[in-house]
């Protein structure tokens, strides 16, 4: 098992800029995609951005353009920059370990998830 913990979050202005950290311990998961994910209350969970070990990436077409995602294999680590923030991008922020390399935007497909990281867009 991953042990996953997000850190970043925070209150920021539209428009504005944050950047998510997730690292891992336990077993590594260098060799595995990674994913971002959010959830705003009320709302199902959904895929924000992925990235494989070679760094292959996929993003939303919701978050398109302002986020992105990079991985540190050397300190377990996957960031989540985001830029031009919008109140609609309020939520709880969660990464997750995938079963596999392939990238995927499927939650079932991820095994790991941390607790997350709360980012509130307000003015």
């Amino acid at each position: 098992q991953v042990q996953l913990v997000e850190s970043g979050g925070g209150l920021v202005q539209p428009d504005g800029s944050l950047r998510l950290s997730c690292a891992a311990s336990g077993r590594t998961f260098s060799r595995n995609v990674i994913g971002w994910f959010r959830q705003a209350p009320g709302k199902e969970r959904e895929f924000v951005a992925a990235i494989t070990w070679s760094g292959s990436t996929y993003y939303a077409d919701s978050v398109k353009g302002r986020f992105t995602i990079s991985r540190d294999n050397t300190v377990n680590t996957v960031y989540l920059q985001m830029n031009s923030l919008k109140p609609e991008d309020t939520a709880v922020y969660l990464c997750a370990g995938g079963l596999g390399v392939r990238i995927t935007s499927a939650t079932w497909d991820y095994v790991d998830w941390g607790q997350g990281t709360q980012v509130t867009v307000s003015s």
